[in-house]
């Protein structure tokens, strides 16, 4: 998988494709999608929710990773998280294992949040779950769309749902110098945005791309069946 997505020219780095070779997609996706785990195309995963395709995934982790803003001792916030991988992904490249990043996962709803830690330790990568309140790397059950205050600033977030409008609380929790990649629109198109804290403490925005994510709700909706 990785090796295709370093030849079509959507992994650059070696960094990113070492820590996308180091989180097996196979761990995260349902048991009933393991035939389809490293096609790239996104996957369903309950509750009106997706993995992303892989090379959505790496468009994601470059973007960030050409800013600088993932090196190892960084601090980052995975909103809307799902099945674990791109936090886990995120974990490589800050060194969550050796204490030396902060990576947090938040996902509205609890039965993904519990599955994406069940998907961690699949992955071998169980010492990751510590349970003192300091842990690195933490996968929450929240409403992302308020980000996670508590372990703010972050260095990078990430947003994996296309939100109306960017939502403030998460502007507010981007460190300076930090980077914000977020799907923005709706039902007649998306971006995907870049967004930089520039030392002055303004924002530069910019499109990257066109895009289709689920939209960025609450949890009520995501659960209602009559959502899409």
């Amino acid at each position: 998988m990785v090796r295709q997505l370093e030849r079509n020219g959507i992994v650059k780095s070696a960094r990113v494709a070492n820590a996308m070779r180091a989180v097996d997609r196979g761990n995260y996706v349902p048991r009933n999608s393991l035939q389809e785990a490293y096609e790239d195309h996104p996957l369903p995963i309950g509750w009106h929710a997706t993995i992303s395709a892989p090379h959505m995934h790496a468009a994601c982790l470059e973007l960030f990773e050409h800013a600088g803003v993932v090196e190892r001792g960084n601090r980052v916030l995975d909103v809307g998280s799902g099945t674990g991988y791109l936090s886990a992904c995120f974990a490589e490249l800050v060194g969550c294992d050796e204490g030396e990043g902060v990576v947090v996962g938040i996902e509205h709803i609890d039965e993904l949040t519990l599955s994406s830690l069940e998907n961690v330790k699949r992955d071998g990568k169980g010492a990751l779950l510590k349970p003192d309140a300091d842990a690195p790397f933490r996968l929450v059950t929240g409403d992302g769309r308020l980000g996670y205050e508590k372990m703010a600033p972050y260095d990078a977030i990430h947003v994996g749902a296309s939100a109306a409008e960017i939502p403030e609380a998460l502007l507010n929790q981007l460190a300076v110098g930090g980077r914000m990649v977020i799907p923005v629109g709706g039902s007649t198109g998306q971006a995907l945005k870049v967004i930089d804290r520039l030392h002055d403490g303004s924002l530069r925005k910019r499109d990257e791309m066109g895009v289709i994510y689920v939209p960025l709700t609450s949890r009520d909706e995501q659960l209602s069946p009559a959502r899409f």
